[in-house]
């Protein structure tokens, strides 16, 4: 790999430690601190995306690269770091907090002139690790490798992975924060993105009130990742706020499109650029639930509920207006342009939601559509991904209850496939309507619907190969989550086996990394 052109253009913008101490310290006005990997004499190379690899600009991987993707054996060149951020948590201002297990390498320009963030997540301490040691384990590396890569195949905003790997050390975690912690393997991933930015950077120095250091990061976000803000002066400003809650506005409709969960929405996991950070305790919807949340941490208030999603959004954008007030200046534009967040969201979310039940266009009647739909889902327990692709397959002679059960996690009986039948009737009437083709109408849907999603119980099988040496699944999934439009993987394209409803790492997970 040409590790050799990493560079750091951050460092050289912002105040920073140079002192490279990963003890947990606050930083006070810098935005960054050095801080060195802390090394693994044994790794073990699981995967590594070529591809991704390519299109960055890094090149094709050779043995001597492995101990850089544990961030070993460092270049001269390359300076790393962590960020500094704030943010609020579960609804409560958590001050400084920042980059606590991961590490920037910097940055790399491929031959088109795309720049890329490259950073460690699991390589150490830093000075943010809230008393942690800033490693990582297996199973959540696998699950942020395989996530974020089927999360870009679908077509949903994200950082991506460049490579997973053992560290060759055991690491000590509490899966459930109950009392019983364990030893399990040490992982690191290599993720990347266009930039790392959050809203919790934007938090931090508004609450530590440096104001020209804040309108110096806006400048900075706006001149190397919003290209098409061209206008000047304050209105600059007020472009990118508008821009940031769109882009936000599109992540939400599109993880309801796919039935993603981020399970911990604080503002300190959202990226400035609108695109789907931090793989935690997410999980993909099994059976239609708007009150579902995968993260036992977010119990009993389920405050990041799957249905939530877009209402906090629009919650902590609340939270970045406030800390950019200082740099806009004008309250009323800020209060303007969050209440029409909810119209657009909404807007855009009915109209994703035209598309995947092959309707033409939104219609006014379609709202109370979409509600009697959403009502059934949850009552007869129908699986999301599941039941849009046998609705694709649906003809005027299908048994409902044949074509249907298979896709329920409760058993539909007769009162059931009535309603259920009374729905698929409606939605014919209202297919009839449409002004395309039923040709056109079914190519709509399938463009739209994935016919993979990569399900826990999937990821949870993957990890415990992976941990006794196997990587024949991890092989198939990735497979699998490069092409979900297709049905390539029968076997894969099957609800939640019931044996898995109550395993942790299934149905219920924790913050715990």
């Amino acid at each position: 790999m040409n590790i050799e052109r990493i560079r750091q253009p951050f460092l050289k913008k912002f105040p920073g430690d140079f002192s490279n101490n990963p003890i947990q310290r606050s930083t006070p006005k810098v935005l960054f601190a050095t801080i060195k990997p802390v090394g693994f004499d044994k790794p073990q190379l699981i995967a590594f995306n070529e591809a991704l690899s390519e299109e960055i600009g890094l090149g094709k991987f050779e043995d001597k690269d492995l101990h850089f993707l544990v961030g070993s054996q460092l270049p001269d060149n390359i300076q790393t770091y962590a960020t500094a951020y704030a943010g609020h948590q579960f609804g409560n201002w958590a001050g400084q907090l920042g980059d606590g297990r991961a590490i920037l390498a910097g940055e790399i320009t491929n031959t088109t002139g795309k720049k890329t963030e490259i950073q460690w997540k699991g390589a150490g301490a830093t000075p943010y690790s809230r008393r942690a040691d800033g490693r990582a384990v297996l199973r959540s590396s696998v699950r942020e490798y395989l996530m974020s890569e089927a999360m870009h195949h679908l077509g949903v905003p994200t950082t991506r992975a460049l490579s997973l790997a053992f560290t060759g050390e055991d690491v000590i975690r509490d899966i459930m924060y109950n009392g019983n912690p364990q030893y399990e393997k040490g992982a690191v991933v290599i993720r990347t993105a266009e930039s790392f930015l959050r809203f919790g950077h934007f938090e931090l120095m508004f609450a530590q009130g440096e104001h020209k250091l804040l309108q110096n990061l806006l400048d900075f976000t706006i001149e190397n990742y919003f290209p098409e803000i061209v206008s000047s002066d304050q209105e600059k400003y007020k472009d990118f706020f508008e821009n940031v809650c769109t882009r936000t506005a599109d992540l939400m409709v599109e993880w309801f499109r796919v039935g993603f969960v981020h399970g911990v929405m604080n503002t300190d996991n959202m990226s400035i650029l609108g695109l789907t950070i931090d793989y935690g305790p997410y999980s993909m919807m099994d059976e239609y639930n708007l009150n579902f949340t995968p993260n036992t941490t977010d119990l009993p208030g389920k405050r990041y509920a799957f249905g939530k999603q877009g209402q906090i959004a629009h919650w902590n954008l609340w939270q970045l207006a406030n800390a950019l007030q200082p740099i806009i200046k004008d309250q009323k534009f800020l209060e303007n342009t969050l209440s029409n967040f909810g119209i657009y969201f909404w807007e855009a979310h009915d109209k994703m939601l035209c598309k995947k039940f092959g309707f033409d266009g939104l219609k006014k009647e379609d709202e109370e559509f979409f509600a009697y739909w959403q009502g059934l889902m949850q009552e007869l327990e129908l699986d999301h991904t599941l039941f849009f692709n046998q609705l694709e397959k649906i003809t005027p002679k299908t048994d409902l209850k044949e074509h249907f059960s298979g896709v329920a996690y409760t058993v539909l009986n007769k009162e059931k496939l009535g309603k259920l039948g009374e729905f698929i009737e409606l939605y014919r009437s209202r297919l009839h309507s449409n002004s395309i083709s039923t040709e056109e109408s079914l190519e709509l849907m399938k463009k739209t619907n994935p016919k993979f999603i990569l399900r826990n119980y999937l990821l949870y099988e993957c990890i415990e190969e992976i941990s006794n040496g196997k990587t024949e699944m991890l092989i198939k999934l990735t497979q699998a989550l490069e092409n979900p439009y297709q049905e390539q993987f029968p076997e894969f394209s099957m609800k939640r086996p019931s044996n898995y409803n109550d395993i942790a790492g299934c149905s219920t997970l924790s913050c715990s990394s």
